[in-house]
């Protein structure tokens, strides 16, 4: 395997398929078996994953609710997401610990980084919920976060798009894939690939960071044994 130990962005929008709230069971299965797939060739694998599909902490102020309040709820909706993925995965055979940034001890365990490591090279997928545990972060930062700290060899960044493009494709026939960019060329060219302070972390730390279509279930097994997928970041 090219890469031995992934951090596995998600999205919580991710899990609504084509519901405009929740979560979708399909998606559900859709992830744990691409999961499944490269742990099963020795991966070792951590996740995180959003809670946009339950409430995002930046819609506290449609709400009247104050900003670092909706960031704290932001937090939990992290958590149910990572508690559905645990389910699911444990459904399909694997093993798993889910870790939240914010101590719920009856449903997830604290963050202790080398605990974290551990469970990693004992094989087991490691979720990471609840941010950072600090308000004013997005999941982005976590996971920039955590995948240092556990020493990934890379941040796979799972998104509803194939890779990173000189303009939206969604709005723009004439946008431009880049199969691999730098960091410098991504913020001289104002492209958005993650918020600034997750990509500066990735960048002062030589993560890699491979933006990629999460819909197509062999992109993950190709990624980590070294094909050519997506967008890398180097």
């Amino acid at each position: 395997m090219k890469y031995k130990r992934v951090l596995l962005k998600l999205s919580g929008e991710s899990l609504m398929g084509d519901k405009n709230f929740g979560i979708a069971p399909d998606m559900l299965v859709h992830y744990s078996k691409q999961i499944k797939a490269i742990h099963d060739l020795g991966v070792e694998i951590a996740v995180v994953i959003g809670g946009g599909n339950i409430f995002r902490g930046l819609q506290a102020a449609d709400s009247g609710i104050e900003r670092v309040q909706g960031d704290y709820m932001g937090m939990m909706a992290t958590v149910i997401n990572g508690m559905a993925l645990q389910s699911s995965l444990e459904v399909h055979g694997m093993h798993t610990r889910l870790i939240s940034a914010i101590e719920m001890k009856e449903v997830a365990e604290p963050y202790i980084r080398r605990r974290a490591i551990r469970h990693l090279e004992k094989g087991r997928i490691v979720i990471f919920s609840a941010g950072t545990g600090s308000p004013y972060f997005t999941t982005d930062s976590a996971a920039a976060l955590r995948a240092n700290e556990i020493s990934a060899d890379v941040l796979l960044k799972g998104t509803r798009v194939d890779g990173i493009y000189s303009a939206d494709p969604e709005k723009d026939p004439d946008a431009v894939k880049f199969s691999e960019i730098t960091f410098k060329d991504v913020i001289t060219k104002g492209l958005n690939v993650m918020d600034m302070t997750a990509f500066t972390m990735c960048n002062e730390n030589d993560l890699p960071i491979i933006v990629f279509d999460i819909n197509r279930s062999e992109n993950l097994v190709d990624i980590v044994q070294g094909k050519e997928v997506g967008t890398l970041v180097y």
